[in-house]
């Protein structure tokens, strides 16, 4: 969780748009989760978000790598947030103990949240999605960034290793015995793919990693990506496996992931088959699994929920069969 309560993180951010020449009225709160993120109207009409973020997850540095990244696509023309300079021409601005950005505001409404059915035509909306990411991965690949670009690793080891980035989640204590040795069993036939696909050469760079439903907006421009705090180096099929894991129960899933990855194919090569897809959907589970251990209770619901799809993907991996085609 944040860490913070709504009136501290006012404060926080009122103090923080000083940085951009202040405010010209207080801000509004979005959202209170592990960053904060602000609507803001800056004294010079500029309509921004402020995101206050967490202390510890990101160096100043893997922030300020963030923020030229999004910056150079914003201005290739990618729909992604296009940051916001301090009057001073940096990227990051003292908030208490946390760091604040600012990036223009998109007009638009996040997709939904996981466990609620997509609105529209969600076939429509995953060949979108498709598009969008193959815009993201064609247009890296041609930035000029710098030479250093301190962003995680989501690779075998931030994923599957014994530091992996969001925990051990093999070690669940959220399920049994059995369940924790099937999902022991289906990290090391994980591992063993990413192996070879590596050996192979298999698309890999700069991703989003987080390419769930609230991080997609749909508005006047289309869709456009938001919320790049995770992004890092990694295999490009991650970001589709990202986002087909809060699908799994959708009545058209398995529409939905062809859609995907006809979409994507559609503007790019795809970075792997069907078959790759469940794979990459199956690793953004154990590594949402691993992630709720640290942020929860232990009679938190979601401990259970997340874990129960991690097993379920897990067994499709072992199974070589598809959540979507049952």
């Amino acid at each position: 969780m944040s860490g913070l309560n709504t009136a501290e993180a006012e404060v926080a951010a009122g103090a923080a748009l000083a940085a951009w020449g202040g405010a010209a009225a207080p801000p509004r709160l979005v959202k209170i989760r592990e960053n904060v993120v602000f609507e803001a109207r800056l004294a010079d009409g500029r309509h921004v978000a402020l995101r206050l973020h967490r202390p510890g997850y990101q160096s100043a540095e893997a922030i300020a790598a963030e923020m030229d990244w999004t910056a150079a696509l914003a201005r290739a023309g990618q729909p992604v947030p296009d940051p916001v300079p301090t009057a001073a021409g940096g990227w990051t601005a003292p908030a208490g103990d946390r760091l604040a950005t600012c990036v223009g505001w998109i007009a638009g409404a996040p997709l939904g949240a996981g466990g609620v059915p997509l609105a529209g035509d969600p076939v429509a909306l995953m060949a979108g999605i498709g598009r969008l990411l193959a815009g993201l991965h064609d247009k890296t690949d041609v930035l000029a960034l710098p030479a250093a670009f301190p962003r995680p690793a989501w690779d075998a080891a931030g994923l599957l290793g014994a530091a992996a980035l969001w925990g051990r989640f093999w070690e669940t204590p959220a399920t049994d015995d059995a369940g924790r040795a099937l999902l022991r069993a289906a990290r090391e036939a994980a591992g063993a793919r990413l192996a070879a696909m590596a050996r192979l050469g298999a698309d890999y760079g700069l991703i989003h990693a987080d390419v769930l439903r609230e991080n997609v907006l749909a508005g006047p421009r289309g869709l456009c990506l938001i919320d790049f705090d995770d992004s890092g180096w990694g295999f490009r099929m991650y970001d589709l496996g990202t986002a087909m894991v809060q699908n799994l129960d959708e009545p058209r899933a398995g529409e939905m992931a062809a859609a995907l990855l006809a979409g994507y194919a559609a503007a790019r090569p795809l970075p792997g088959d069907a078959g790759d897809l469940v794979l990459f959907t199956a690793l953004r589970a154990f590594a949402s699994a691993g992630w709720i251990l640290s942020r929860t209770g232990p009679d938190d619901p979601r401990r259970a929920s997340h874990t129960d799809r991690a097993l379920r993907m897990a067994r499709c991996l072992l199974d070589g069969t598809a959540p979507w085609d049952g």
